[in-house]
């Protein structure tokens, strides 16, 4: 990292001694109405407390790199599956030299050093370490302490802040600043209220007929295991390879820790051939994965035991990111500085070898993440799939919104200032370079109620989606949630697989738990599977997903034509035939899908 930068700041120095840079005015580069409902402003922050500033800089070439995606990604293109190396991605990323001039004499002016600035691979994003007192200087702006009401949980942010108006179309954006977003794991328990119930367990050794018309355990209608999954999904017979350089991958943030302990003890339950096999651990950013009990995490043992338990013997890595950059406590130092996406992606983004499939069960309300951090990670997370990698997301467990009908008591409010009520996206579920993924429950399979699912406020609709999404919009009754929601936005979820009553091992014990947080790494286990098949028969990976699911693989889902998702006060949008924005297009049925993606080039 620092070869990096000693290659990078020579040049860009003899660049920035021609930059009219001093005198320049302050602009206001971004700035929100005033923190989102349930924070608070608690008190200054201290002049002496550590930000560790992320800064990215312009991508002048992302337009050619979306354009190789879209290609690649493509199977009626030429160039599918032809993937940028990471060189030639890094190229496309890279800002332009001039870029790095300025951006170097300002650091200059305030006294940064070379060796205090860490450049990411592509050089793309910038890190330093400066006191609150010397950001607030660079940036013309005064940070606070901000509280949230409901978890007492603190952070360091500002409502507001400026560049000087040479850097605005050098600089797309400065983090930590105006983002309270609150990433957090979708999921939930049994014991949730207004959730679907499980039908009435049969007696042992019934079977009742799935939605490949194959016959499936009956105690798979409540309760989900890995042999349920397989038996659902028409998996049963397919066995993975070990040695072909297929990986998959987990993400794991927030302090959520996978207990080896209990993974073990849930092979031996359902899977016992994995028994004594382990994971790549990759920590990042200082990330953790204590392994007391105590300390294990419901989402990271749910995603590693299903993840991890359904490709077996397929490798699995895991990602561990700290999001707590080091302090010194104090009364108002606060506990949570840094989201950790940034982080996860520029480690990936920096490595020669990736898992082709990677899932994450984490996200937030969009209108809490600014539009250019949104629209960066977006482009963090294609550069990705231009490499060959296919990204799945959880759309998170509040159907349209809060997951509340009722419009007495609903919380979807707007964070504009207007406060009026409008259905709440998720992000990175949002991101049109991501497959995400929605939930359902029971066999046969109907729409799970708080499954995430809409149209986003910060992206427009991909092409690749436009005909499915038209469809169902015409199928509406006019005026339907009019002025509530963004009927030209990227539409989601794309797919959907059982999201609820799953049985995962928690400190020792069998746990029952749902929410999408169960269907992303559930279908990112098939499409690891339908990898390990094309690499076997010596093809590439298959990459960003969602061109492939829009023009020819749905065709090998099971479409869920019954349920819809609440919330805001509504009943949400429905499931229907064709897509919808409650389970996509549907869930996973993995003999014809494999035999789809072989036949692709």
């Amino acid at each position: 990292m620092k070869f990096v930068t000693l290659l990078v700041f020579p040049f860009a120095a003899a660049l920035a001694s021609t930059v009219p840079f001093k005198g320049c005015q302050q602009k206001v580069k971004e700035s929100i109405h005033g923190p989102p409902h349930g924070w608070y402003k608690h008190a200054p922050a201290p002049k002496h407390h550590i930000l560790e500033l992320k800064i990215a800089l312009s991508q002048h070439r992302f337009p050619e790199l979306e354009q190789h995606l879209w290609e690649i990604s493509d199977p009626s293109h030429a160039r599918y599956g032809a993937y940028l190396s990471k060189q030639e991605t890094e190229t496309l990323m890279a800002p332009h030299p001039e870029t790095l001039a300025v951006v170097s004499e300002w650091f200059t002016l305030h006294g940064l050093a070379e060796e205090e600035v860490i450049h990411s691979s592509a050089r793309d994003w910038v890190t330093i370490r400066v006191p609150v007192g010397l950001a607030e200087e660079m940036l013309d702006t005064t940070y606070h302490v901000y509280k949230h009401a409901e978890t007492g949980e603190s952070i360091v942010r500002t409502t507001s802040y400026s560049l000087p108006d040479i850097l605005h179309h050098h600089v797309d954006l400065i983090q930590p600043t105006t983002m309270f977003a609150r990433f957090k794991a979708f999921k939930s328990t049994p014991h949730r209220t207004n959730q679907a119930q499980p039908a009435a367990p049969r007696p042992p050794g019934e079977t009742i007929t799935g939605p490949a018309g194959n016959p499936v355990d009956a105690s798979c209608n409540s309760t989900i295991t890995l042999s349920c999954l397989r038996q659902l999904y028409n998996a049963e017979n397919y066995q993975t390879t070990a040695t072909n350089c297929n990986k998959l991958g987990i993400t794991g943030y927030l302090d959520q820790y996978a207990n080896n302990k209990d993974l073990q003890q849930f092979y031996l339950a359902q899977n016992p051939s994995a028994y004594g096999s382990n994971y790549t651990l990759v920590s990042i950013h200082d990330g953790k994965n204590n392994q007391s009990y105590e300390e294990a995490g419901l989402e990271a043992n749910l995603d590693t035991q299903f993840g991890f338990g359904l490709v077996w013997p397929t490798p699995g890595t895991f990602y561990t990111t700290g999001g707590k950059p080091p302090y010194i406590p104090d009364l108002v130092t606060p506990n949570n500085t840094n989201e950790p996406y940034t982080y996860w992606l520029e480690h990936l983004l920096s490595q020669d070898d990736i898992p082709q499939t990677i899932s994450t069960s984490y996200g937030d309300s969009e209108q809490t993440v600014p539009y250019t951090y949104a629209t960066r990670v977006c482009a963090g997370m294609a550069s990705l799939g231009a490499r060959g990698v296919s990204l799945l997301f959880s759309t998170g467990d509040g159907g349209v919104g809060d997951g509340n009908p009722d419009p007495a008591t609903q919380v979807c409010k707007s964070n504009d200032g207007r406060n009026v009520t409008k259905f709440l996206p998720t992000f990175p579920a949002s991101c049109p370079y991501v497959t995400a993924v929605g939930g359902t429950v029971n066999i046969p399979e109907t729409a799970a109620a708080f499954s995430g699912g809409g149209f986003s406020n910060y992206f427009a609709r991909p092409a690749y989606q436009e005909a499915a999404v038209s469809e169902y919009l015409a199928m509406l009754a006019p005026d339907t949630f009019k002025g509530i929601y963004n009927s030209t936005g990227r539409a989601y979820p794309d797919v959907a697989t059982q999201s609820f009553y799953f049985s995962i091992i928690y400190q020792g014990q069998e746990t029952p738990i749902g929410g999408t947080s169960s269907a992303s790494p559930t279908f990112a286990g098939f499409v690891s599977m339908l990898n390990d098949a094309r690499i076997n028969a010596g093809k590439t990976p298959l990459g960003f997903l969602n061109p492939l699911l829009y023009s020819t693989g749905y065709t090998a889902l099971n479409d869920i034509t019954q349920g819809n998702n609440p919330g805001c006060g509504t009943l949400g949008f429905n499931a229907t035939v064709g897509w919808d924005p409650v389970t996509g297009h549907g869930t996973p049925n993995f003999e014809k899908l494999k035999a789809l993606v072989l036949a692709l080039p």
